[in-house]
């Protein structure tokens, strides 16, 4: 799907400026994570990130039950909505709130970035730049450990997807996973709200 119909997309089912903010730091994010990997469409990765929440504004109760038929219907109008997208936007709910387990590369990032960029989010937020570009794997570890700091953010679904990346990557570990992150939202980060604009 390309990243301009998404957009287009989302704007039509989010109106929060916090949830469009998350859903583009996710996008972000995946793209990243698909260009370090040598993906062939990274623009269909960067698609999902953005989608992902596409019913959370409007159905918080159902979502990623919801996503599926807002997807679905929208087909007609967005012909590149494909089952595999449909299937990578519900993954991130598994045991949370659908079944849809992740099982491609992709929905296991997603499964765990959707958390994990909060948090480091969060952490930017507490640092005197409010500020990605001087944040290090530490400070996040650090406050990873206070489950009282970002509470919002699930440590059990952070570390959960972790060990599945990990069961995917050879050689990386939860520092890396985490640093990718970082630099991944600092590649955009005015426009995602963590650096100097």
């Amino acid at each position: 799907m390309k990243i301009k119909d998404a957009h287009e997309l989302l704007s039509k089912y989010v109106t929060s400026n916090t949830l469009q903010r998350h859903c583009l730091t996710v996008s972000v994010v995946l793209k990243y994570w698909a260009n370090l990997l040598g993906e062939p469409d990274c623009e269909f990765w960067e698609s999902v990130g953005l989608l992902h929440d596409i019913d959370y504004e409007q159905f918080p109760n159902e979502h990623c039950k919801k996503a599926k038929e807002i997807l679905e219907a929208e087909k007609t109008n967005y012909p590149d909505i494909s089952n595999e997208l449909i299937h990578a936007v519900q993954s991130h709910g598994w045991k949370i709130c659908c079944d849809v387990a992740p099982v491609h590369i992709m929905e296991k990032i997603l499964y765990t970035v959707d958390e994990l960029t909060g948090l480091i989010f969060a952490c930017a937020m507490a640092r005197p730049s409010r500020s990605v570009m001087d944040l290090e794997v530490k400070s996040v570890m650090k406050k990873f450990k206070t489950p009282a700091f970002a509470a919002g953010c699930n440590r059990e679904i952070i570390t959960n997807g972790m060990e599945l990346i990990k069961a995917e990557i050879p050689n990386i570990d939860n520092n890396e996973i985490i640093q990718r992150c970082i630099l991944a939202m600092r590649t955009n980060a005015p426009l995602l709200g963590v650096g100097v604009v």
